[in-house]
């Protein structure tokens, strides 16, 4: 919930310059608040970067008031939706099932999921981040089919690495993401090799060349770092 009018124009139109003469091999997509996606739509239009919503609802329309179809995000030319995402499960009570829910409605409205799972810190001090995880995965992608499957964006967000000043190193993303793909090899076989499971952990420019170095992590969700088209490009070049 960040970023008025006037800052999401500028912002995008930065990225936009340092897009056209850095970045063009790169998959790269923002996703800003839903007053916004126009903005986003004319101000990108002239790259290859995508942009999408960072939240929607499981009906197409109705009396649903305040929220966001899959079918609206489509029509705005949209790519992707965040789903899950941390902050979505802890302040807002998303549980696996309603968000098992919203990503059958965004692959009905052919947008692509980004499907965030992770755990707290109390979870991870407690070694039971491995079954949260599980759970989340189970759960979350409960009748998904391979061909859907293939469609999909995993983010892993450790929440207690999440703006608490504390980050996972190397090694410790590492770990959660091959756990993450050991556990989608069991759901869908050598497909999991070739979902995209994106680290979404304070990303920085001074942590993501490292970060990206591992071999099971293919992206990032970048948060804070976002808001700055500078630390932003940074980021997707160390992507490389």
């Amino acid at each position: 919930m960040n970023g008025s009018l006037k800052e999401t124009r500028k912002l995008l139109f930065q990225l936009s310059v340092e897009w056209t003469t850095k970045c063009e091999v790169h998959e790269v997509a923002v996703c800003p608040p839903f007053t916004t996606l126009l903005i986003a739509k004319h101000a990108l239009e002239e790259t290859s970067m995508k942009y999408g919503g960072q939240n929607c609802y499981i009906g197409t329309s109705g009396a649903f008031t305040g929220e966001i179809s899959p079918a609206m995000l489509a029509e705005l030319g949209c790519t992707y939706v965040i789903l899950g995402h941390s902050e979505r499960r802890t302040i807002f009570g998303e549980t696996d099932e309603l968000v098992s829910k919203k990503l059958r409605a965004a692959l009905d409205a052919k947008l692509i999921p980004i499907l965030c799972i992770g755990e707290s810190e109390e979870h991870r001090e407690n070694d039971q981040w491995k079954s949260v995880l599980s759970r989340q995965i189970d759960q979350s992608l409960a009748g998904i089919t391979m061909d859907d499957a293939a469609k999909l964006v995993i983010a892993y967000e450790p929440i207690w690495a999440i703006g608490t000043g504390k980050t996972a190193t190397p090694d410790e993303a590492q770990s959660a993401h091959a756990f993450i793909r050991a556990e989608l090899r069991k759901k869908y076989g050598a497909l999991a090799d070739d979902i995209r499971i994106l680290y979404g952990g304070s990303v920085k420019p001074d942590n993501a060349r490292a970060i990206f170095a591992e071999p099971d992590i293919d992206g990032g969700l970048i948060g804070g770092a976002s808001l700055d088209a500078s630390a932003f490009i940074q980021i997707v070049e160390a992507a490389t």
